[in-house]
């Protein structure tokens, strides 16, 4: 099957329908690497990174899972938020928002839990989970979207054991010219410091008018955005927007309290757009390109973590990116790293060489990182945990 490893580049194979799960090792270019068969097909995942399935297609009656978001709870608790989409995978239908939980830092993963969904079986599309912990009170938020209209939140004081019925701030969040609405999806950010210490951001996306049948014209009716909360989730408000032909979007915190908004771009140049706020996310600077961070039109994560352990005193903190890291095509999802807060992203790593897209990124209790993303096809939601170190050994890091 595999004449040249030069030859390898998506790992996506169709085999039997009816094969079992099966899996074995190898060495290719020098690295071991992981081969594992699923009901119908086949990816490649490097041996020196743990690799749990946490949502697999067609289990525990939805049809495919998409569009993760992995949140760490003040306990420790791994929550791995997603879409469960019960009659196919496609973005509009009857979709659910749903959960699986980890107490033990992703090693296990618990049943399945139901966040929201409405109408039973009606089409209504529950999506784009954007969930935020509040570290004063302990309290999740959750923002999320009906329809891609409709902007919902929804909140919990136990670890997402429960939920509040989501309440709907639409009239807070949206203007009335705004057409479609997305929250996130991936996580939001509680400010740590100045001003605006304390304040929830939620990064967010809608467009502005736009013909669904002029594809070119409705996505470069988009703009990025943000809603942001002072008050502890209790009220909501509308911040700034960027410049147009931007989508979904992740933001940080940077050293001196400035806001960074990393968006998917529509402009054509295959890469990340980046926007910056001085004023907690009110207003949005002009969109500059980022050709070191390369896209295929994708979502993307985007975290702010710091070094532990004899490390801690000698380094700042770094920004960390997943994305798939390909001009056109969702596969090899690559995490890279900057110690300058995104002004060079020095070092990267390659996650998944196959078929791999929307992922989450998350600092965990211990000082290791957490991700969960999409791959084989979207059949499956997988977790994986790495220290900062490991995207620190690699030679050929770029």
């Amino acid at each position: 099957m595999f004449r040249s490893p030069n030859m390898i580049s998506s790992f996506q194979f169709p085999i039997s329908s009816s094969a079992p799960l099966r899996h074995c090792a190898f060495a290719l270019k020098g690295v071991l690497v992981a081969v594992l068969w699923t009901s119908n097909s086949l990816s490649i995942l490097a041996l020196d990174l743990p690799q749990t399935d946490v949502f697999t297609a067609g289990e525990d009656g939805y049809h495919t899972y998409r569009i993760p978001a992995l949140l760490v709870t003040q306990k420790g608790t791994l929550l791995a938020i997603c879409e469960g989409r019960k009659t196919g995978r496609g973005d509009h239908g009857d979709l659910d928002l749903v959960l699986k939980r980890s107490t033990d830092g992703g090693k296990k993963w618990g049943p399945l839990e139901l966040i929201h969904e409405e109408g039973g079986t009606a089409k209504v599309t529950i999506g784009n989970p954007c969930p935020v912990v509040d570290q004063s009170t302990g309290t999740i938020w959750l923002p999320l979207t009906r329809d891609n209209d409709r902007v919902l939140i929804t909140s919990s004081s136990d670890g997402g054991q429960t939920w509040t019925k989501p309440r709907d701030i639409t009239a807070e969040v949206k203007l009335s010219g705004w057409s479609w609405y997305a929250t996130g999806p991936g996580n939001g950010i509680q400010l740590t410091h100045g001003q605006y210490k304390g304040r929830l951001v939620i990064p967010c996306d809608h467009r502005v008018g736009g013909n669904k049948d002029d594809k070119e014209g409705w996505d470069k009716a988009g703009r990025s955005h943000v809603i942001y909360s002072d008050d502890h989730g209790q009220t909501w408000k509308l911040g700034g927007a960027t410049d147009y032909a931007m989508n979904e979007c992740a933001v940080v915190e940077l050293a001196d309290g400035t806001l960074m908004l990393n968006s998917r771009s529509y402009r054509g140049k295959a890469c990340r757009g980046v926007s910056l706020s001085k004023d907690g996310g009110a207003a949005w600077e002009p969109t500059t390109d980022d050709p070191a961070l390369v896209e295929s039109v994708c979502q993307a994560s985007l975290i702010r973590t710091r070094w532990t352990g004899e490390q801690k005193e000698s380094r700042n903190d770094v920004l960390l990116f997943a994305n798939p890291a390909v001009p056109k095509g969702r596969h090899h999802l690559t995490v890279r790293m900057s110690g300058d807060f995104g002004k060079t992203w020095p070092r990267s790593r390659l996650v998944c060489e196959g078929s791999s897209a929307y992922s989450s990124l998350a600092a965990l209790p211990d000082g290791e990182v957490g991700l969960l993303y999409e791959r084989n096809d979207y059949k499956q939601l997988t977790f994986t945990r790495f220290p900062l170190t490991w995207i620190m050994e690699t030679k050929d890091a770029k």
